[in-house]
């Protein structure tokens, strides 16, 4: 029966044949077709190498670019050049776009260049971006940012009154911490914005951000709502700058906003009284 194809056979036959292979244990159909694997596991001779042509290569040539931002320091070198030249904001986020000397630049989707308005007295200025303020080019637009809109809230403020930035303008991979290396070259741009930007108040929002611009070394915790004097340039010209939690911080630690909260209503008493 079994030497006849199943495509000649009839009902009752299949139905014998199906019964006859469960009586023999067979309950699993690997194939449709029978196979020869005694053939099979013959030893077959192994494939003849291939000959491959001779191939011949050009010598790389690298861009003038990658060669002269090779070390961290030509890099510094570089972006204290590039944020020089720059007379204008808008000229400051095209040297960025243009700049190669970051490693971060090449990972990130965009340049998170800064928010609010360059015009106000107020700037804050965090670390670096997230994954939010990656895709959207823009900074503190996650979590973090919401939260901060409402603190901004409830000094009676919001993003029109202010101008927000990061030290580093692009997310590094994970949002993990950047590299002192990557702080330091990304340094002139944001010391560049800041003096552009020329606010009455300078507000580092965390430890990283207050360690890069301030250069303070002791903790946030500790140095949190005390008020320094941050160079403008190098005509001389001071401004008050502050640090305090960052928003992202104090989303993990709630209890802790009571401080941030004192921080802003000093600031908020600053700006009342710049304007007498």
């Amino acid at each position: 029966m079994s030497g006849i194809p199943a495509s000649q056979m009839t009902y009752n036959e299949l139905t014998a044949l199906v019964g006859w292979y469960a009586e023999m244990g067979v309950d699993l159909a690997v194939d449709g077709v029978a196979h020869d694997r005694f053939a099979e596991d013959a030893p077959k001779p192994p494939p003849a190498p291939a000959v491959l042509p001779e191939r011949r290569t050009a010598p790389v040539t690298r861009p003038m670019t990658e060669a002269v931002l090779a070390t961290p320091e030509a890099a510094i070198q570089s972006a204290r050049e590039l944020a020089a030249q720059a007379a204008t904001l808008e000229e400051l986020r095209a040297a960025l776009e243009r700049f190669d000397g970051c490693a971060l630049k090449r990972n990130a989707q965009k340049t998170v260049f800064a928010d609010g308005n360059p015009q106000a007295r107020l700037m804050l200025v965090g670390e670096a971006p997230g994954a939010d303020e990656d895709r959207q080019g823009l900074p503190f637009v996650g979590r973090a940012g919401q939260l901060l809109d409402r603190m901004l809230a409830a000094i009676s403020m919001d993003r029109s009154h202010v101008y927000i930035a990061n030290a580093v303008p692009w997310r590094p991979p994970g949002n993990r911490t950047p590299t002192p290396q990557e702080t330091a070259i990304c340094l002139p741009f944001i010391r560049r914005q800041i003096e552009l930007c020329n606010p009455s108040i300078l507000v580092c929002l965390g430890g990283a951000s207050m360690m890069t611009l301030l250069g303070v070394k002791e903790g946030i915790m500790r140095m949190r709502g005390r008020w320094f004097d941050y160079p403008l340039g190098e005509g001389g010209q001071k401004i008050r700058a502050m640090a305090t939690l960052h928003p992202a911080y104090l989303l993990r630690s709630p209890p802790q906003k009571r401080l941030a909260w004192r921080d802003l209503q000093e600031i908020a008493k600053a700006l009342r009284e710049s304007d007498r």
